[in-house]
Parts: structure tokens; C-alpha cells; sequence
């Protein structure tokens, strides 16, 4: 059990602390409720702009890195679809730096059009680097399009498009900024050697009297249930034919989301797992192979991506990945099999929970999800999964006409 204090701020923010006092540090954790799904489907990779603007000067701090560097700290950031989380780690006597940076650039960024070129230029790069010059780099780009129709989660966190980035003015940034980046919209959390009591008084001093601006609404459209199996081709220059196969899956909140885990570790959970032994060991079709998902907050997908052994015509690769989906669905899975990856989920839960950045890390996460509780129950409710919802949900799940197949093949 992870126990946690919470408590709210007049302007909104959310403030949870875990007390952990078998470690000298401290982690101080931001969770921003604005994600690549709340952007202008015409101004595309905002938020993950914004991971890098917040570290180019705020208000009244124009270094972040060296305060915190002089403070024996280390801090990074992540975007998602879903939100944007900034963390700290410092030893906990010197705490008091974390909250004057984060409450600093929580009141406001420093504007400026030298740093909007600078970050904007490495976002570019970034883009170029990874997505455009890199083998199979545009995958996801292609998968999210033939997936999503309506639900933003049709692009990714890069952006759908590099002139979204290039053609940002300064006027775009602080809109965002000033609509998301609020105290009524964001999560602290502090984790590590402290109080309760000492970090309600470093909340209160350092985020208090920031403006709480308003609540985002979010009214995003949902996507409709897929009717059609979807397929597209691709040839580019890349080593080897990769198949791709995308079946949209339940929310994360949702017990579908629980059983969809479980089904895919069954598939593609490392060496001992179905797809592996059968398509690797056994056929012989391909040289890797895995399965699973995006694990996103609003309805995601179930993803098998596998790259062919040379000689293997693609139709073949897909049958085979089709036979053990077949099984899967016409199979009641063993109980034996099905503890085994409950095993070693919960494994992975209990594991993950042992640092306490990352304990950090998923208390904001839960709060975001909207029961921070959710921290303390969800192995019961993997624990609950059944083999009879195994199996309706593997029906459900890879019927074809809810399937997404991209044939990526190799020009080489």
C-alpha cells in the first residue's frame, strides 16, 4: 500500500505527498492536464514544444538548469497524447529550490521570440532525426491515421506535420501556455524525506498566489466503432518487411483496459510467449516480434508489429499472426497460463513502485485518471480478470473488421 496525503489549493492545484524517509531525496513532480489529443488539429506538437520552452527561462529565472545543478538536483520531462509531466530529484534539504523553480515557470514562461527559434529548431531536428530520415520512422504516423478518424490520437505527441512547429508564432505559445499551464489544471506531487505538513507550507508559499486560471473542459470527439478491416501498403528504404496490425481497445479506466494487458502479454510477452514461440521459434517467419498496447486514457490500441525474415512473403506472415489470434479467440485460455501473466504483472507493478520517483510519477497519474486510490487497487483488479473475459474479450478485440493492418515492405 502506498500511502499519500492530499489536499487542494484555492487556486486549483492538486497537491499529493508521499512520506518516504529511507531515502535522502526528495522528488518533486508536475503533471500539466494537456496533452498531443487537446491540440488545434492545425497547430500539432504544441505540447510537446512546451517540454522544451519550460526549460528555456521562465519569469524571473533565466537559467533553470544551474540553480539546480548548484543544488545536487537532476530534472527531466515527458510528453504524452494525455498530459505532460516535469520531474525533479534533489537531495531534501535542499527542496526549497525545486519549489521556487517549478512555482516560477508555473507563473509564467519567459516569452521571447530568440527562445521560441531555439526550441523550435530542436523540436525540427528532433522531428527530421527520428520520424522523417529514420527506417520505419513515419510508422506511427501512418498506423494513428489509419486507426483514429476522429479522436486526435490520430497524430503524435511530434506533431502531424513539421510546419505545425515551423509556422508557430509567439502569439500561438502564449495562448497555450495561459489556457493549460495553470494551477486548476495541473497536479503536484512530492515524494521522498519529507512532511506533509512541511511541503503544505512550501505549496501555500511558492504556488498560492499564482492565478488559478480556468479549469479546461475537455470536449474531444469520440471515435466511432470500427465497421471495416483497414489496410495500407508502404514501400520504403528500410532493411526488412515489417507487418503492423493495430485493434482499437477499451480506455484506461475501463476493465477491458485490465483483461486487453493480460491478452497481450499473452501474445507478445517476451520469449515464452505465444507469437514468439510459434512465429519465431517454431516457423521460423520472423525475426522479432511483439504485442502490445498504447495503454492511453482514451480508447487505444492493441498493437502486433513484427519484421520478416528475408524470403517470407508478407501474405504467409499475416496468416500465421491470424492462426494464433484464431486460437485465441476459439481457445479458453488455461488458468495456468493466465496466473502466470498475472504474475508477472504484478511483478512488474511491484517493481516499478520501488523507486520513488516513479511512485511520484504514478500518484499524479492516478490523480489525472481521477481516483489517486487506483494506485492501491489495481492488481486486485487484474487479480479479478476471468479466462471466460479472456476469451469475449479476445472475440471482441481481433475481429477482423475492427483490425488495422499496415504491410510495410522493404524497397531494398
Amino acid at each position: 500500500m502506498i500511502k499519500y496525503d492530499r489536499f487542494e489549493l484555492p487556486n486549483g492545484l492538486r497537491v499529493l505527498v508521499h512520506e518516504d524517509a529511507s531515502t535522502p531525496m526528495v522528488v518533486v513532480n508536475v503533471l500539466y492536464d494537456v496533452g498531443a489529443r487537446d491540440e488545434d488539429p492545425k497547430k500539432t506538437g504544441f505540447a510537446h514544444l512546451f517540454e522544451h520552452l519550460m526549460f528555456g527561462g521562465s519569469i524571473n529565472i533565466e537559467d533553470f538548469e544551474t540553480p539546480l545543478q548548484l543544488a545536487g538536483g537532476e530534472n527531466n520531462a515527458y510528453t504524452t497524447n494525455d498530459f505532460t509531466n516535469y520531474y525533479i530529484q534533489l537531495p531534501a534539504e535542499n527542496i526549497e529550490t525545486a519549489f521556487w523553480l517549478e512555482s516560477d515557470r508555473m507563473l509564467s514562461l519567459a516569452f521571447d521570440e530568440k527562445s521560441l527559434e531555439v526550441q523550435r529548431k530542436v523540436v525540427m531536428e528532433e522531428f527530421k532525426e527520428h520520424y522523417i530520415n529514420k527506417p520505419y520512422g513515419d510508422v506511427w504516423f501512418k498506423l494513428r491515421e489509419l486507426a483514429y478518424k476522429a479522436h486526435p490520437y490520430r497524430w503524435m505527441t511530434i506533431g502531424s506535420e513539421l510546419s505545425h512547429i515551423e509556422n508557430a508564432r509567439l502569439t500561438d505559445v502564449k495562448d497555450f501556455f495561459f489556457k493549460y499551464y495553470r494551477p486548476a489544471n495541473a497536479i503536484l506531487v512530492v515524494a521522498g524525506k519529507v512532511t506533509a505538513a512541511q511541503v503544505r507550507a512550501l505549496a501555500e508559499k511558492w504556488f498560492g498566489d499564482i492565478p488559478a486560471g480556468e479549469k479546461y473542459q475537455r470536449h474531444l470527439p469520440a471515435e466511432p466503432k470500427q465497421h471495416e478491416a483497414r489496410k495500407l501498403t508502404v514501400k520504403a528504404q528500410v532493411p526488412l518487411d515489417a507487418l503492423y496490425k493495430c485493434y482499437p481497445m477499451a480506455a484506461r479506466t475501463e476493465q477491458g483496459y485490465y483483461v486487453a494487458d493480460l491478452l497481450t502479454e499473452v501474445l507478445g510477452g517476451g520469449g515464452s510467449s505465444r507469437l514468439h514461440q510459434r512465429l519465431i521459434k517454431e516457423k521460423k517467419l520472423f525475426s522479432q516480434i511483439e504485442c502490445y498496447h498504447t495503454g492511453s486514457n482514451d480508447p487505444g490500441l492493441v498493437v502486433i508489429e513484427g519484421k520478416l525474415i528475408r524470403g517470407v512473403s508478407m501474405e504467409a506472415a499475416d496468416q500465421a499472426v491470424e492462426e494464433e489470434l484464431t486460437k485465441i479467440k476459439n481457445e479458453q485460455i488455461t488458468e495456468k497460463e493466465l496466473e502466470k501473466v498475472k504474475n508477472k504483472t504484478e511483478s512488474a507493478i511491484v517493481f516499478e513502485d520501488m523507486s520513488v520517483m516513479n511512485r511520484a510519477n504514478s500518484l499524479a497519474i492516478y490523480e489525472l485518471l481521477g481516483d489517486v486510490n487506483m494506485m492501491n487497487t489495481e492488481l486486485e483488479r487484474y487479480r479479478a480478470v476471468t479466462a471466460e473475459e479472456m476469451l469475449e474479450t479476445s472475440r471482441r478485440l481481433f475481429d477482423p473488421l475492427n483490425s488495422n493492418t499496415l504491410y510495410y515492405y522493404s524497397e531494398k
